[in-house]
C-alpha cells in the first residue's frame, strides 16, 4: 500500500481526536488525523509526522496525518484505514478462490469473507500501533466493537466456519501482539474464548516507510486453528 503524496511536518498539538496542529514549513496547519485512538505515546510535541495531501480541494483540511517518527527514529503508521488495505493485498497471495470485503454475518460486519476449495472463512482485521517493550498491544483504548467481533468469530467457529483475526502491526521490530488487559480486561477474555473456539490469531509484521505499509513476505498464512479440547 502506497500513498500518493507525502510531506514531512512537526507535531504541535491535538485539540480533539479528529484534527491536529502541525508545523508545516514554518506555518501552523490544521490536519485530519486518520486515527481516532489516543496515540498519546506517539503524538508528542516536536515529533516528525508525515502527511498525505488530499486530492479533494474542497476539503476543510488539506492533509491527513498518516505516520509519525518515534524518538528512536522508527516510523509508526497510524492510518486506521491502512490495515484493511494491506490485509487485502496480503490475502490476494493466500490462494483464496474468492475474497469479499465488508461481509455481514450474524450481528456483525466482518472485514473479509473468503472461500478456498469448499471452505468458508471470516476474517476481522485489527490495527496495532501500541508497543510496550518488545510486544505490541491491542487495544490502546477500550473497544466494545472489538470484543463483539471476537465473540461473533468464536460463535462462527463453533458453527463450523473457519475464522481468524489478524493484527496488522504498523511498526517494525514487533512480531507478536498481546491483549491489552490493563486497558480492557474484556478484550483479553474474548480473545481467549475465540482461541478456544478455534479462531486463528494472526500477527502480521509490516515494513513501514513514511509513504508505504506492506505485510512482510514471511508473515503467517491463513490456516484453520485447532479448537482446544
Amino acid at each position: 500500500m502506497k500513498y500518493n503524496s507525502i510531506t514531512s511536518a512537526y507535531f504541535l498539538d491535538r485539540p480533539n481526536r479528529f484534527v491536529a496542529h502541525v508545523d508545516l514549513g514554518g506555518s501552523a496547519e490544521t490536519v485530519h488525523v486518520k486515527n481516532t485512538g489516543r496515540c498519546r505515546e506517539l503524538l508528542l510535541p516536536g515529533a516528525e509526522v508525515f502527511l498525505e495531501q488530499s486530492a479533494n480541494p474542497a476539503r476543510k483540511t488539506a492533509y491527513d496525518l498518516v505516520a509519525v517518527r518515534r524518538g528512536d527514529g522508527s516510523i509508526v503508521n497510524i492510518d486506521s484505514q491502512a490495515p484493511n488495505k494491506v490485509a487485502a493485498e496480503w490475502l490476494a497471495g493466500q490462494g483464496f478462490d474468492r475474497i469479499v470485503p465488508e461481509f455481514r454475518w450474524g450481528d456483525s460486519r466482518f472485514d473479509f469473507y473468503m472461500e478456498r476449495g469448499g471452505e468458508r472463512w471470516l476474517l476481522e482485521v485489527k490495527s496495532c500501533t501500541l508497543q510496550i517493550g518488545s510486544w505490541g498491544y491491542f487495544p490502546d483504548a477500550p473497544t466494545e466493537r472489538g470484543v463483539k467481533h471476537l465473540r461473533e468469530l468464536a460463535k462462527a467457529a463453533r458453527e463450523g466456519w473457519h475464522a481468524a483475526v489478524a493484527f496488522v502491526i504498523q511498526m517494525e521490530g514487533v512480531w507478536e501482539v498481546r491483549p491489552n488487559v490493563t486497558t480492557q480486561p474484556a478484550f483479553g477474555e474474548a480473545l481467549a474464548e475465540a482461541k478456544s473456539a478455534g479462531v486463528q490469531v494472526l500477527c502480521l509484521p509490516c515494513r513501514v516507510t513514511p509513504s508505504s505499509l506492506q505485510v512482510l513476505p514471511d508473515a503467517p498464512r491463513v490456516e484453520q486453528a485447532q479448537r482446544k479440547r
